[in-house]
């Protein structure tokens, strides 16, 4: 069987100081953490969720993998 491999994004928010994490391979999934080591242990415990809820798992599947690309941007100044 071929692995699956689920996409998230992962981006910073400023204002609120978390990660905020969304995918268009789970349906539903939205979620926030303050590190991004919290949001990926959050994610292995919702995306299996997720997908069940929505009817997305194979019968035969044990396992996936995150794919977790993720933006954050700073400025950074010429001379300090």
């Amino acid at each position: 069987m071929k692995n699956r491999i689920i996409n998230v994004k992962a981006v910073w928010d400023e204002e609120a100081h978390v990660w905020v994490a969304f995918s268009e391979d789970v349906p539903g999934l939205a979620t926030e953490a303050d590190t991004l080591e919290q949001l990926i242990e959050k994610l292995k415990i919702m995306i299996p969720e997720l997908l069940e809820a929505n009817g997305l798992l194979d019968n035969n599947e044990e396992k996936f993998f995150l794919r977790l690309l993720s933006e954050r941007i700073e400025m950074a100044r010429i001379g300090m």
